[in-house]
């Protein structure tokens, strides 16, 4: 049977005005008609900092659907706090800063494990971070600002401690995401993760055709437990994203692969550029840029079916590039990016804390021009990636390729 479709509030939730933020000089409202109607409003002296960030989210609130729609909150997207909130609060601020010009690491990504189609056998040593090395990490990202945390990269439900760091992180302060390749992965564990407050679940799928997307993971069954993993977090009651990355040669199975989010029910359809690794391989050009954006307009203008979110429109056309901006990255090791993407180091968490890294990201004036393009599309960045050593362990010291 195919789940309840979730974009839908099951009772009309009456107008009100709601204050989201108040600081000396200003105040941030939510003004929410007809059950779903949103705007975000500003008043007092200091309005004008805000009112840049604000238009852009009331046009993502009043001309796009929400991911899920509940009697006492909105989710825009699973890539955005419930609305209202104590996390969407700390993304107001975080704006308020960035229109300041202190940039502020909203997002910070980590990766928990190597594991992917198996657990690693009992007793076997690894060079993964620690518990308390990765629980140290989320207490400096909150203190940053950060207020969204995903746990990504392989597998991190094959991480034994994965359910305690999920519930480490102070729900009032972040959002926690969690991708998954479906491995080893039950309805009891989908109740466990409900139950540590997780905010969504993500689960990637890169073709409909059960083979194709087989041999991407290199494992036999792999969509089987994507779409079973898919199943047993919507019975739990989870929040499901289910992800794939567009570039040149699937293009076309983007309409085949919305379809099958629908059929499946989950709450948001998630489409990212596939990056390359080095100059020359395939990329994404403006004609597919605009397929994907055509298709993000149609699909999030219709109230049936799961909301579409796109990198390519987020990044590209509302919040700017991302990576050393908004955005950084731990590695399994312990070195910090500025996304997952760009194979440069900026420091290791072992080593120094996380603001010293995100002091050293900021300091470069690559970071400090906006960018429409992510690093790994973007020819400029390209020229550093271009430096690095033949045969050079990645990522690589960015201080080698780039003079500040």
């Amino acid at each position: 049977m195919t789940p309840e479709k979730k974009n839908v509030p099951e009772s009309p939730v009456r107008d009100r005005n709601i204050e989201l933020f108040s600081m000396p000089g200003l105040s941030v409202n939510l003004q929410r008609h007809e059950g779903r109607a949103l705007k975000l409003t500003a008043s007092g002296p200091l309005k004008t900092v805000c009112t840049p960030i604000l238009k852009k989210m009331n046009s993502h609130l009043q001309e796009e659907k929400p991911a899920l729609v509940q009697e006492d909150r909105v989710i825009p997207s699973a890539w955005l706090p419930p609305i209202p909130g104590p996390v969407f609060k700390r993304l107001i601020y975080a704006e308020i800063q960035i229109a300041l010009g202190k940039y502020i690491p909203e997002t910070v990504s980590i990766e928990l494990t190597r594991q992917t189609g198996s657990r690693y056998p009992p007793g076997t040593a690894t060079d993964e971070l620690d518990t308390g090395t990765i629980k140290r990490v989320i207490d400096e990202a909150l203190e940053l600002g950060t207020f969204i945390i995903t746990f990504t990269e392989n597998d991190p439900l094959l991480r034994d401690d994965v359910l305690e760091l999920i519930e480490y992180v102070d729900k009032n302060r972040a959002i926690v995401n969690c991708s998954t390749w479906g491995t080893d992965f039950s309805k009891e564990t989908a109740f466990k993760l409900k139950e540590a407050g997780l905010h969504s679940l993500m689960v990637g799928i890169y073709s409909t055709d059960p083979e194709k997307h087989d041999a991407h993971r290199n494992s036999a069954g792999a969509y089987d437990r994507a779409v079973s993993a898919i199943k047993l977090a919507l019975e739990a009651g989870l929040l499901v994203v289910m992800t794939t990355h567009a570039s040149p040669s699937n293009m076309q199975e983007l309409p085949a692969l919305y379809a099958l989010a629908s059929e499946l029910g989950v709450q948001e359809f998630s489409v990212w550029e596939a990056m390359p690794k080095a100059r020359g391989e395939p990329v994404l050009n403006d004609s597919n840029r605009e397929t994907i954006l055509e298709m993000y307009r149609r699909i999030n203008s219709d109230p049936e079916g799961p909301r579409m979110f796109s990198n390519t429109y987020f990044e590209g056309k509302m919040m700017g590039a991302m990576a050393g901006r908004r955005w950084m990255h731990v590695t399994t090791d312990g070195d910090v990016k500025p996304s997952p993407y760009p194979p440069f180091r900026f420091g290791n968490v072992k080593e120094v804390t996380l603001k010293e890294i995100w002091q050293r990201i900021r300091s470069y004036p690559y970071f400090q021009r906006h960018k429409s393009l992510s690093p790994m599309n973007d020819p400029e960045f390209m020229e550093f990636v271009d430096k690095i050593p033949e045969e050079a362990k990645l990522p690589y010291p960015f201080e080698e390729v780039c003079e500040k």
